[in-house]
Formats: structure tokens, C-alpha cells, sequence
């Protein structure tokens, strides 16, 4: 090192941030003196910062043994996408190949079936449908419901009525005028007392309200016809037969219903 340079406080400090060499700053003219003036410019220290991918292994700087010797755990993640894509295409395949198979083995059959066949089958088996829809849409629940209770009856009987009674015992009837008209005796409106012996029937008129509280048992049979097509059944009935319908002209242009006449118009 220069001798200038243990002398100068200046140039001391500027040998120290320069490694001991003296900075191109120092040989300039000096403009400014000061603080300013001992420090480097930007761009001599940018230029002199050393690069580590130049530097030897040897001096490049030793990372903390603690830091070195952790590695950093790793975390295992399972991707669930292969898997599944995997499990659907070989179900995907083998789902194809199931019906490739079934095609192979019905395709030399079609050939077999017969036309005519398949129209009558359709016909009969549409027209069963249509025929059975109506016969439930016009049935009738019949029964007999047997009815055993207990009425109780309460009411006024009203009686006004002539009637013959018989008199169950001797009735003395005092005062009564009598006539009694004979060959020799003639009596005209006397006051008599009459009996009226037991057994003897009198015409009576009776005009009377007669109490009624009693109770009365029934058993009887009682007789049910219910016609379907008067309930709430008759709708789903024939809607059924409307469903039917269109099906049924397809295969018989000529079908008609349980009364003879034609269904498709």
C-alpha cells in the first residue's frame, strides 16, 4: 500500500471498501470535499462485486450444517383421475362388447320373423288392452250387505180412526135414556140404568196422539249395484282407452268397441 495512504484517512477508508486497491475515484480531480467524497461511486462497487458462479467451490460460502441437514418432506398426493378414467373405460368396453355380441346373435334372426306375426300379436295384444279398459269402464259392483243394528224409534202416533172394542168386564151405564117400542109396552126416553155385560163388542171412533220411545232391531240384506262409469273411476277409465287408441288404429284401421262401432274415425 502506498504511504499516502496510511497518512490520508480518507484514502484509508477508500482502500478498505476497494480490497486494499485504490479506487478510480481517488485519481479524479477532486470537486467536492467532505463525506461524499470518501465513499465509492455506484457503479465502481457494482462492478466490483464478486459473481458466484465464477468463484471456485472452494470459496464459494458454506451453508449452515443444521439447514444442510434437514432435508425438505415430501408430501404424497393421490391423483384420482387416472383411476376413475381407467375403471370407466373398461366397463365402457366391456358394456360394448356385450351388446356387439348380443347384435351378432340376433341380426341373423330378424330375417326369421314374420311381418304378419308381429301386426296380428300387436293387434290382439292392443285390442285385449282397449277391449278389457271398456268392459272395467261399463262394470257395475253388485253385493249384498247384510245389515244387523238397533233403531232406535221416538215419535208422536197420531190415531183417528174408527174401531170395534170388546169389553173385557161388565159395564153399568146409569141414566141412559132408553126407548123400547112393543106390541104391548111402549116406553119413549126414559131414564134407565143399563149393564153392558162382559164380551159385549162396541164400535168406538179414537182420536188420539199416542207417544212413541222404543228402540227396534234390524236384520236384513241389503242389495248394491254401483255402475263405474257414474263414479270418479270413469276418468282413468277411459283415459286409458284414449292412450291405447292411437296404437290400436295403427295396427287395425277397423277395430271397433263392445257396441260395434269403429274406434278409429
Amino acid at each position: 500500500m502506498p504511504e499516502e495512504t496510511n497518512n490520508d484517512p480518507a484514502k484509508k477508508m477508500r482502500a478498505l471498501l476497494n480490497g486494499g486497491k485504490t479506487s478510480p475515484v481517488s485519481r479524479l480531480p477532486k470537486k467536492n470535499s467532505g463525506v461524499a467524497s470518501l465513499l465509492p461511486q455506484q457503479e465502481d462497487v457494482k462492478k466490483e462485486a464478486p459473481d458466484l458462479k465464477k468463484m471456485p467451490p472452494q470459496n464459494l460460502p458454506k451453508l449452515d450444517s443444521a439447514s444442510a441437514a434437514s432435508p425438505t418432506p415430501k408430501v404424497l398426493k393421490f391423483n384420482f383421475g387416472p383411476a376413475f378414467w381407467t375403471i370407466a373405460s373398461v366397463l365402457s368396453m366391456t358394456v360394448n362388447i356385450i351388446l356387439i355380441v348380443v347384435l351378432f346373435v340376433v341380426l341373423p334372426n330378424i330375417k326369421s320373423l314374420n311381418t304378419k306375426y308381429l301386426l296380428g300379436l300387436g293387434n290382439d295384444l292392443l285390442g285385449g288392452l282397449y277391449g278389457n279398459f271398456e268392459k272395467m269402464d261399463r262394470a257395475h259392483i253388485t253385493s249384498t250387505i247384510p245389515v244387523q243394528s238397533t233403531i232406535p224409534v221416538k215419535f208422536d202416533l197420531q190415531l183417528n180412526q174408527q174401531t170395534n172394542v170388546v169389553l173385557s168386564q161388565d159395564v153399568t151405564i146409569r141414566n141412559a135414556r132408553v126407548t123400547v117400542n112393543t106390541g104391548g109396552l111402549n116406553i119413549s126416553n126414559a131414564l134407565t140404568t143399563i149393564v153392558l155385560p162382559q164380551g159385549t163388542t162396541l164400535p168406538v171412533v179414537l182420536n188420539l196422539s199416542v207417544p212413541v220411545d222404543t228402540t227396534v232391531p234390524i236384520a236384513l240384506n241389503v242389495n248394491v249395484d254401483i255402475p263405474l262409469d257414474q263414479t270418479q273411476l270413469h276418468e282413468p277409465f277411459s283415459g286409458l282407452q284414449e292412450v291405447i287408441k292411437p296404437l290400436y288404429c295403427m295396427v287395425n284401421h277397423s277395430a271397433v268397441n263392445l257396441d260395434g262401432q269403429l274406434i278409429c274415425k
